[in-house]
């Protein structure tokens, strides 16, 4: 039995679909069970639970041998944060998995580091040192930004910041075949494996290439930075926009280790699946723009 932490999210779905079609075992752990009736079709189980209870957890975990984290804390309602849900949802999850001597499958991030301007970063490389030094057998499977999600998130020719900051884009569908790889075999435990795509853009660039595949036109408007300054003590969106604006966060695909028999998808291919059949996402809260930052 493979439990699937975060199998509704837009990561999750394809991870649990992909992985009862191989015909495993899977049961999903979510807050919310209604939102995993699309998941039942498949074949897989459904379990309430919240990574933050680990309690909760422990009801799941029967006959569990393998525990897939595709959970993000990034943005939610109540007391969801990087750190309640990346670092200590991941601590209670790997906990449990240890005492049923589980395998664990941790999604995390490229750029994952202790000194990270992010949030987000430093909670994943929180996740991923207790992971490691927990006993329990473990892969690790770090992803770049996913372009799915940033093409939901910029149904408007809106960028955050200046919008000259490169930074690398992946397909979710890439990265959910190498978590099916990870956890439907123990071949790749002890390993971290990166999942990045082939192109590195700015978000100018990337506003431009879905304005070209929308068949839209107009101005690239700019939410600038001294807005975005001044939203950061109240808003964690903020703060990610401006390390996002300043950070490096390319990646060298060639020089990327990776599974060679795993996916790559272009960036036009994925955007061009997302524009013609979008998928709701997660929407980055509504702030004043201008068109020079």
């Amino acid at each position: 039995m493979i439990l699937v932490a975060g199998g509704t999210g837009r990561l999750g779905t394809l991870v649990v679909a992909q992985l009862a079609q191989r015909g495993a075992r899977v049961r999903v752990l979510t807050r919310d069970p209604a939102r995993a009736e699309h998941l039942r079709s498949a074949g897989a189980q459904v379990a309430r639970g919240d990574v933050r209870d680990p309690s909760s957890i422990g009801r799941a975990m029967g006959g569990v041998t393998t525990v897939v984290s595709a959970v993000h804390g990034f943005a939610g309602p109540g007391r969801v944060t990087p750190d309640s849900v990346d670092r200590d949802g991941n601590a209670h999850l790997v906990a449990a998995a240890a005492a049923a001597r589980a395998d664990v499958v941790l999604v995390s991030i490229l750029g994952a580091a202790a000194d990270s301007p992010m949030e987000l970063f430093r909670a994943k490389y929180a996740a991923e040192q207790n992971l490691r030094a927990s006993g329990a057998p473990w892969t690790i499977v770090r992803a770049s930004a996913f372009a799915e999600l940033w093409a939901e998130i910029m149904t408007k020719p809106i960028v955050f910041g200046r919008g000259n900051n490169p930074v690398n884009f992946v397909s979710v569908n890439d990265v959910a075949a190498a978590v099916v790889r990870a956890a439907a075999g123990t071949e790749l435990r002890g390993q971290i494996i990166e999942v990045a795509g082939p192109d590195n853009l700015t978000f100018n660039q990337l506003a431009a290439l879905l304005q070209e595949l929308r068949g839209t036109h107009g101005p690239i408007r700019h939410v600038p930075r001294w807005l975005l300054r001044v939203m950061t003590p109240a808003s964690r969106q903020a703060r990610a926009a401006i390390a996002m604006d300043t950070t490096d966060m390319t990646s060298d695909f060639s020089a990327t280790p990776r599974q060679d028999d795993l996916p790559v998808t272009d960036i036009r291919t994925a955007l061009t699946r997302t524009v013609t059949a979008p998928v709701a996402g997660h929407r980055w809260p509504a702030v004043a723009t201008e068109r020079d930052p």
